[in-house]
């Protein structure tokens, strides 16, 4: 079987002030796993993954910030992805656990995003734009 990076993207999850159940994490690997399929344009790239750490090491912490409040954003997510040359960051609050994940998600995608448009479509298009004699 051949080896694939992308398989080995490593979700490490860790909670403050609440005890995490088993749907809970099984949640949060699931929403942060799903980001996998915009890391494939990453792998083959030669930059240094940062903070000497595995390419797609990804550090998830979930919070409940006040144990006297019973309203409000009480849930802290935050969450942190190794990508070559970059590590990018990602922090969310909500009144559940559910939306502070389901935030951080979709901030950690609009990030990738972001990175992925600066480091690889960017030169791509100067490097077509150069073979075309523009």
């Amino acid at each position: 079987m051949a080896f694939k990076k992308e398989d080995h993207m490593q979700i490490i999850i860790k909670s403050k002030n609440l005890d995490l159940s088993e749907q809970s994490e099984s949640f949060i690997n699931k929403k942060i796993g799903g980001l996998r399929k915009f890391l494939k344009a990453f792998e083959s790239h030669s930059l240094p993954v940062a903070g000497g750490r595995n390419l797609f090491d990804t550090f998830v912490e979930v919070e409940r910030e006040t144990m006297h409040h019973r309203k409000g954003d009480i849930f802290k997510a935050e969450a942190k992805i190794y990508l070559p040359g970059r590590s990018l960051f990602a922090k969310a609050h909500g009144d559940n656990l559910i939306k502070a994940v389901d935030e951080v998600r979709d901030e950690l995608e609009a990030e990738i995003r972001k990175y992925k448009t600066k480091v690889i479509e960017f030169p791509r298009r100067k490097a077509k734009k150069a073979k075309q004699g523009f």
